[in-house]
């Protein structure tokens, strides 16, 4: 599986991007990128993207001329991993201490349902031993 952390950061704009829509073609990226380079750049870092695993061309959904990418990676999978990065670069790899700091942040605090939802993946975790 392709390594998302050897991207180059408008190849990471372009891949959150892509992950948002779920599927994407350049017009779309141009659209919805910060501060988008020419359509025929974004063209090219996409074909790169292809070329390092990241994105498939999607068969068959050509919009007009426009070639349509996804995601070779689940959006959740994409989502664990980057997850992962950020525990260990900011938090030391302490999920405990990456939780509280968002409670801590939440503007409008955590509801009831996600803290019940929080106590059963806890429970779940303990009798699976992990």
């Amino acid at each position: 599986m392709p390594d998302p952390s050897e991207l180059s950061r408008r190849e990471r704009q372009i891949m959150d991007a892509v992950f948002a829509l779920g599927e994407a073609t350049v017009n779309q990226i141009v659209e919805i990128i910060r501060d988008p380079p020419t359509p025929m750049a974004v063209r090219r870092m996409m074909h790169i993207l292809e070329e390092k695993g990241h994105l498939k061309r999607q068969t068959g959904k050509d919009e007009g001329r426009e070639v349509v990418y996804r995601p070779t990676q689940t959006k959740a999978k994409a989502g664990q991993s980057a997850f992962q990065k950020v525990l260990e670069t900011f938090f030391g790899g302490s999920l405990e201490d990456a939780l509280a700091a968002h409670l801590v942040s939440r503007k409008d605090g955590v509801t009831e349902e996600e803290r019940d939802r929080l106590k059963e993946l806890i429970e779940k975790a303990r009798k699976e031993g992990r």
